[in-house]
């Protein structure tokens, strides 16, 4: 059973993103850990009355046995390892992190334990015998652990962002664990607005509320790779990938500020043309009536601003980043989706009430 006050341990906290779903979930966080300076410096100034520890969670795991009997231990170690957008090197250092995220649990004895990383590590057959040692490690400390697939966009973030948590309840002796579990995360299910919707309230790009913050160009590919959808394929250079504001956005990547970030028609956006051009140009393309040529794009297809990426991950309006605008960017593709990671920690405190 959870106390009155619930209280947190946040490890590889980033900005914050995680922090501030459980903050929502009614979680008092007493201590963050975050190796990046920028980062670090984003966290402190947005959450003054947590301890924040800037340094590599390998030279500070005695210090957290001073925090041992906290409620929750959460965060979300480095995917770069796991992610099928790299290497997916079992010998990768960053791959190493989850076991170090529960060495820390060990020290900490919490009630229970959050860690999120890429769907990879939850599914895939590459990762079979990680995961196996992950939860049989888990069950030696005295934790029913499992993992859980969830979607961000069915959890009120207008995102198509799948990911993993791997959940864990000390001493927990519930032979249904992972049907009751999912059953308290599929209550906190919360349809998320279309683009289009969330947006509105930052007004246009290149105002005082939303300034451009990217200035990469959007040029066309000259042999582009073609898939059904518009919002799909590679039809122009570099890897941002145009966002249907009639719908999701897929996943924001950590490596955005450049011309990986995705764009959006700010026409269309705004009810100022009646398609979105994105549309009409992958028809033309299908269909042979235009062939493609390396130049630039319109105008009205312009990259998402550091305010309109912080909105899709769900932070408060008010946030504030520190670093320049690619490190902004980059904390803010890092991150774990705000009303996620609260939907997860309402979920678990739910259980331990009716369960533990």
């Amino acid at each position: 059973m959870m106390a009155d006050t619930v209280t947190g341990v946040s490890l590889f906290t980033g900005a914050g993103g995680m922090d501030i779903g459980f903050e929502n979930a009614g979680v008092k966080v007493v201590v963050a850990n975050e190796l990046v300076k920028e980062a670090a410096e984003t966290y402190k100034i947005n959450h003054s009355n947590c301890v924040m520890i800037n340094d590599d969670i390998n030279n500070v795991i005695n210090d957290m046995a001073k925090y041992e009997g906290a409620d929750f231990v959460f965060g979300g170690p480095p995917c770069q390892g796991f992610s099928v957008a790299g290497k997916m090197d079992p010998n990768d250092e960053r791959s190493k992190l989850i076991f170090t995220f529960l060495d820390v649990v060990e020290k900490v004895q919490p009630k229970a334990f959050v860690m999120e990383n890429v769907k990879a590590l939850g599914v895939l057959e590459k990762w079979e015998l990680t995961r196996k040692k992950y939860l049989e490690r888990a069950t030696k400390m005295g934790y029913q652990c499992m993992p859980f697939i969830l979607n961000a966009s069915e959890y009120g973030v207008s995102q198509k962002r799948e990911r993993v948590f791997f959940i864990g309840i000390k001493s927990g002796l519930d032979p249904f664990f992972e049907h009751h579990m999912m059953g308290m995360i599929e209550q906190q299910k919360n349809k998320a607005p279309v683009i289009r919707d969330l947006l509105q309230s930052l007004g246009k790009a290149g105002t005082d509320i939303n300034p451009n913050t990217c200035t990469a160009k959007i040029t066309f590919a000259a042999h582009p790779v073609m898939r059904k959808s518009p919002y799909a394929g590679m039809y122009f250079n570099g890897q941002g990938r145009p966002i249907n504001v009639d719908g999701y956005s897929n996943t924001l990547p950590a490596s955005m500020g450049g011309n990986k970030t995705p764009f959006v028609d700010e026409e269309y956006l705004y009810g100022n043309a009646e398609c979105d051009w994105v549309v009409d140009y992958h028809q033309g393309l299908i269909d042979g009536r235009i062939v493609p040529e390396f130049k630039d794009a319109p105008s009205r297809l312009r990259r998402i601003t550091i305010k309109e990426a912080a909105k899709i991950q769900t932070f408060p309006d008010n946030y504030i980043f520190c670093g320049n605008k690619g490190k902004v960017y980059t904390q803010i593709g890092n991150a774990v989706p705000c009303k996620l990671a609260e939907a997860v920690a309402r979920a678990v405190i739910e259980y331990q009430k009716k369960y533990v």
